[in-house]
């Protein structure tokens, strides 16, 4: 990709731009059309710091620029990282009209995010996210939040980004773990609603693992246009963003249960997504044709398609009953009617969902 792309989430007032490109760090033009007052805070962790943190820094040189740097990793995205971010924005008197700048996985863009969403009850701030997965998924639609010893995610606000700046070159130095865990939120765009997506990436897994910049840039374009689009038709998740879970609810619990960042959230899902389709399939939603073809995409990209075995069915219920999707004591899950076509599902058999999971777990 030799220029910069821009695709917009369309939410009327906050609606915001999502710029990708190569290099884009530096590009000072994107920061300051969407920058509000003169104080910003950079919001990092410690892998991401040593290698972009001065660059960005350098490239906001006309601004009044302080920084946290958090410990990298899932079990650090808790209450006390956004307290730590409460503390440097006060001590250092941010007030309403600042911009706080998450530069940085998922985990940094949620916590920064939350931090932001609930610092003087909200103020302004920037994606600049630096891994694969949070380029192509959490970077995009205003979720935030952290996590709490009983369940994923379950302490956060929506708080939309004033703009995404997604730098494709940053992921020339993102771990080749990182990297598969992030083909598995795009591969996830194919298996909701996309078969002909899926089957390019079929194709394509390869060269993505490779690195190569084309087949890279089509992904992540892709994978935030269906974002985008998605977030602009139900913005709360109240109805077809819930979509967007597939995989998750099983996923959240495998990454509780283990504990934050023993499995990679890509990992986890992955997993997730291959049983949400052996679900599907007991179930007599899909054919067996879906299951074996969403194990062998993972499969290829190198991501578990069993759950751990350190984990029991009972665990997995135990976890999926605190799931955000539970309404009333009833879960709604994301099952697969065929390659591409997700469906919401709150009326499925318990039984058959215990025989699955203890088929899975034994």
């Amino acid at each position: 990709m030799a220029s910069t792309t821009t695709l917009n989430v369309d939410l009327g007032e906050r609606s915001y731009p999502i710029f990708i490109g190569q290099n884009l760090i530096t590009d000072g033009s994107l920061y300051t059309q969407h920058l509000k007052g003169r104080k910003v805070l950079i919001v990092t962790d410690d892998n991401v710091a040593p290698i972009y943190l001065e660059q960005l820094t350098s490239t906001l040189s006309n601004y009044q620029c302080h920084s946290v740097t958090l410990p990298a990793g899932e079990a650090y995205k808790t209450l006390d990282a956004v307290s730590t971010i409460y503390d440097e924005l006060i001590q250092n008197n941010f007030d309403r009209s600042c911009t706080v700048l998450a530069l940085g996985g998922g985990v940094i863009g949620d916590v920064t995010g939350f931090a932001a969403a609930s610092y003087q009850r909200g103020v302004s701030f920037i994606q600049v996210p630096t891994t694969l997965l949070s380029q192509v998924d959490s970077s995009v639609g205003g979720k935030t939040g952290v996590n709490h010893p009983l369940g994923k995610n379950m302490i956060g606000a929506f708080h939309q980004p004033a703009c995404v700046i997604a730098d494709m070159k940053t992921l020339d130095s993102l771990p080749e773990r990182e990297l598969r865990a992030g083909l598995a939120e795009v591969i996830k765009y194919g298996l909701i609603d996309d078969p002909e997506f899926f089957i390019w990436l079929e194709e394509n897994i390869a060269s993505l693992l490779a690195l190569d910049k084309t087949a890279l840039g089509k992904a992540v374009e892709k994978s935030c246009q269906r974002k985008a689009l998605i977030v602009a038709a139900d913005e709360l998740e109240h109805g077809q963003r819930a979509l967007l879970n597939l995989g998750h609810t099983f996923g959240h619990a495998i990454e509780t249960a283990l504990g934050y960042g023993t499995w990679l959230h890509g990992e986890a899902i992955a997993a997730g997504m291959c049983l949400a389709a052996r679900f599907s399939a007991d179930h007599g939603y899909c054919d067996e044709d879906t299951v074996a073809n969403t194990k062998a995409i993972f499969t290829q990209t190198g991501l578990p398609v069993e759950p751990p075995n350190e984990m029991s069915a009972e665990r997995c219920l135990e976890l999926m009953s605190h799931d955000k999707k539970v309404r009333d004591n009833n879960l709604t899950l994301v099952l697969m009617r065929g390659i591409g076509q997700a469906f919401l599902c709150n009326d499925f058999d318990q039984q058959k969902l215990r025989k699955t999971l203890d088929s899975a777990f034994n």
